[in-house]
């Protein structure tokens, strides 16, 4: 006898709809103005955005360059998302390495040489070409696709693990959770991952002049915002599936030892550091790692 096993049943839509509603629809207007002053302050042509999934990262990003060109500087932003390898190289490396680098966003799946070319050039005031990566196509635009820009007075580059410094060797003999137990019992891809940021990165973050960071109240939080991304992206194009909000908390767990050590270190990394709160709402904000937390003004 043949058994099968139940498939899971789709997400209700008024449940997705409810949970679009509330993903990330914008920072206060006080908060993306002390993001770009700071930039300006310390005269930074880079300036970075750091957040786990679903922070607001992007659309932090999105409001800074829309405020710098209502002052009238030549802004644009680029996602480390953007310098992604491309499907078959990432098949590449789960042949030869681990079979958990197919999965595009761990560190040692990203174009370095890439991405430090553009901010290079960014920071030199050259024209540049800003990369795209396709996710539905999972691959790079060819560069006759990128957008011109520049000479830029400001490139607001945004990502998830900018900054992060590498762990010891003794954080990673155990596993962080069910998915590294079974999936890398050896520890292998967690090796992988952590030798290129030690070793990679930080040519990448030596071109970053300002970084703040978006600073989530717990890392259990992250599954719930990267779920509502996830209903905001379906109520947005009707038809396209994505993930499941099982699919959901796997992806994140791929992400979650690098997210925790994020959460430890970043608040003395960063030049901006901005706490939310479950509803992404920034309550304090620290200009430098040994600065007095500041509430933000009323109305955010």
């Amino acid at each position: 006898m043949r058994y099968c096993r139940r498939m899971p049943r789709p997400p209700h839509p008024t449940r997705i709809k409810s949970a679009a509603r509330r993903a990330v629809t914008g920072f206060d207007d006080a908060i993306v103005a002390a993001v770009l002053d700071d930039a300006l302050a310390h005269g930074a042509r880079v300036c970075a955005i750091a957040g786990l999934q679903g922070s607001g990262k992007s659309t932090l990003a999105t409001q800074v360059v829309a405020l710098a060109t209502t002052r009238g500087l030549r802004a644009a932003t680029l996602s480390i998302d953007d310098v992604y390898f491309g499907r078959r190289a990432r098949l590449r490396l789960a042949r030869d390495v681990h079979p958990l680098l197919a999965t595009r966003g761990p560190p040692g799946t990203h174009d370095l040489e890439l991405a430090c070319e553009v901010l290079e050039a960014a920071r030199a005031g050259r024209a540049i070409r800003l990369p795209r990566f396709d996710k539905l196509t999972d691959r790079r635009l060819p560069p006759s696709r990128w957008r011109q820009a520049g000479p830029l007075d400001l490139l607001v580059f945004e990502g998830w693990c900018l900054k992060v410094p590498a762990q010891d060797d003794a954080a990673l003999r155990r596993p962080m959770n069910a998915l590294e137990r079974d999936e890398d019992p050896d520890g292998l891809w967690r090796r992988h991952c952590n030798d290129a940021l030690a070793r990679d990165y930080p040519a990448l973050w030596a071109r970053l002049d300002r970084l703040a960071w978006l600073h989530p109240p717990d890392f259990e939080r992250i599954a719930d915002w990267r779920w509502q991304q996830e209903c905001a992206a379906r109520a947005a194009r009707p038809g396209h599936t994505g993930m499941s909000r099982a699919q959901v908390e796997r992806f994140v767990r791929l992400f979650e030892r690098v997210s925790r050590q994020a959460m430890r270190t970043l608040p003395g990394i960063a030049d901006l550091h901005l706490r939310l709160d479950a509803q992404r709402r920034v309550r304090h904000i620290a200009t430098s790692p040994t600065a007095s937390p500041r509430s933000p003004d009323p109305g955010c």
